[in-house]
Parts: structure tokens; C-alpha cells; sequence
């Protein structure tokens, strides 16, 4: 029972889509190699998040939760008071990975945001 389990942590894998200056996303990267989880890490400053990636999170928390809003990038940017679709929200954050909270953390289909190390654990227990 236990060989099962330890396979199973094993062969997981998590997915930190974050920036390499980004004290929270080194956490994430830092909570998962201490428990032997393989890490896909995107760095959103090289390549921005796919579209259909970022609805992942949008489905489970919505934009108030995914955006930075008290971010030194949102508030810089004048975006508190602007009013904008949902693509143009797609379109700013590609642009502009800083607006997001980061990390996104996804574990097979379970995600989370910012820094959430109950959350992450709760992550690794379901899978």
C-alpha cells in the first residue's frame, strides 16, 4: 500500500507558471522539489500563458482573484479604473505577466494561486 502511494507522488507532476524574480513563485518551485514533485515551471516573462491555461484558473476563482489588483504593476499601469472584456484582460496579462498573482500552481486538474502552501498540500493529498 504504501509502494502504491509513494509511486503515486512519484509520477506526479505540478505546473508553476510564475517569473524567476518572484519570491512567491520560488516558494511554490521550493514547496514542491522538497517533496520530490516533478516541476514543469513556465516562465511567463519568456512565454505567455496559453489562453485556454489561464480559464483553468479563471473557471475556479474569477479575475478579481487571478489579478494583482494591489500590485505595483496593476496600480502603475492606471488599471484600477479601467473597464475592459474579458479578452482585452487575456490580451493585457499575456503582455504583462505582472498583473497576474502569481504562481499559478496546477496539480493534474486541481489549481490554486498565489502563495497557498495549505492549499498546495491539500493538492498533493488528492492526487
Amino acid at each position: 500500500m504504501f509502494a502504491l502511494f509513494f509511486y503515486m507522488l512519484l509520477a506526479m507532476e505540478a505546473q508553476i507558471f510564475g517569473t524567476r524574480n518572484s519570491q512567491e513563485t520560488r516558494a511554490a518551485e521550493r514547496f514542491f522539489k522538497e517533496r520530490k514533485i516533478k516541476i514543469h515551471f513556465v516562465d511567463l516573462n519568456e512565454r505567455p500563458i496559453a489562453p485556454g491555461e489561464l480559464r483553468r484558473f479563471l473557471e475556479k476563482f474569477g479575475w478579481d482573484a487571478v489579478l494583482d489588483r494591489a500590485g505595483k504593476q496593476f496600480i502603475a499601469a492606471g488599471l484600477e479604473y479601467l473597464k475592459l472584456s474579458e479578452e482585452g484582460w487575456l490580451q493585457r496579462v499575456q503582455d504583462e505577466p505582472r498583473l497576474l498573482r502569481l504562481p499559478l500552481v496546477r496539480v493534474g486538474k486541481v489549481v490554486a494561486i498565489g502563495r497557498d502552501e495549505v492549499l498546495w498540500k491539500t493538492m498533493l493529498e488528492l492526487k
